[in-house]
């Protein structure tokens, strides 16, 4: 006998080690080469600053001996949690063309010039290092650089904003609860599994139009229903057309605009 009878057990042993190991890497690759792994979370500053200047502010900062107004971020820049939370402000201020475009543009350094040209907030309330960026740009006749937070694939055809607007999905479906973020960030994964899980049921889902930028209301409302079945009353109790209405006007439309359809993405 040349091998030991314990060798017979080998293939069996190699084989049953190839097939957990490739379990695991399939494990790995399902979990962690996703967009909920890889872009939730994402948070660039706003708008793009050189890392000379995020050098600057955090020497400046470490002299001063002081923290960040928000952890782990040197310079916040642009804050939706003061323009839309505190102010108030409507996402159509700055997004203006959402309700008939599907880009949902960004605004002109005269629309921030608005309010912050000399005499308004910007030196009345504004820190005027927060808001500096938005003179340097009007000084120098140049957009800003904002970044770029949430994008899907290009075989996915950029998100219709319009449709969903009409359709009375609210921007705190897609881009949470963005009254409340001091920097902007990626909170839903905006993978093809979890626009499916809505567009499969999508009645919970679905807000009066009217109230689609109105983020408040919004998030009372998901609150108050847990995503149940919206139909008959609101949140506030009054008469609402609910997610039935507008889902049946949408079933109205051609097959291809369905929402559980392919061509309703992919066209």
């Amino acid at each position: 006998m040349i091998f030991p009878k314990w060798t017979n057990t080998l293939p069996t042993m190699l084989l049953g080690g190839t097939l957990a190991g490739l379990g695991l890497v399939i494990g790995l690759v399902w979990y962690y080469f996703t967009p909920k792994y890889w872009r939730t979370g994402y948070m660039p500053a706003q708008p793009a600053v050189s890392a000379a200047f995020e050098q600057d502010l955090f020497e400046a900062a470490r002299r001063d001996s002081r923290t960040p107004e928000i952890p782990g971020v040197m310079y916040p820049g642009f804050s939706h949690q003061i323009h839309a939370g505190k102010l108030g402000m409507d996402c159509r201020y700055c997004h203006s063309h959402i309700e008939e475009s599907a880009e949902a543009n960004i605004p002109t350094v005269s629309t921030c010039m608005g309010c912050h040209a000399d005499g308004h907030v910007n030196t009345l309330f504004a820190k005027a290092e927060r808001v500096q960026f938005v003179r340097d740009a009007w000084e120098a006749d140049a957009p800003i650089e904002w970044r770029r937070v949430h994008k899907v694939p290009d075989y996915v055809r950029n998100f219709p904003h319009h449709v969903h607007i009409h359709a009375g999905v609210s921007c705190l479906s897609c881009h949470g609860n963005i009254m409340e973020q001091p920097v902007v960030h990626q909170v839903e994964p905006l993978s093809m599994g979890w626009c499916l899980e809505c567009h499969r049921n999508a009645e919970p889902h679905l807000v009066p139009r009217d109230k689609v930028t109105d983020l408040y209301w919004v998030r009372d409302h998901f609150e108050s229903t847990n995503f149940r079945n919206t139909s008959g009353t609101g949140a506030d109790g009054a008469a609402t057309p609910g997610g039935a209405a507008l889902l049946k006007a949408l079933e109205e439309k051609n097959l291809h605009l369905l929402p559980a359809n392919c061509g309703a993405c992919h066209y």
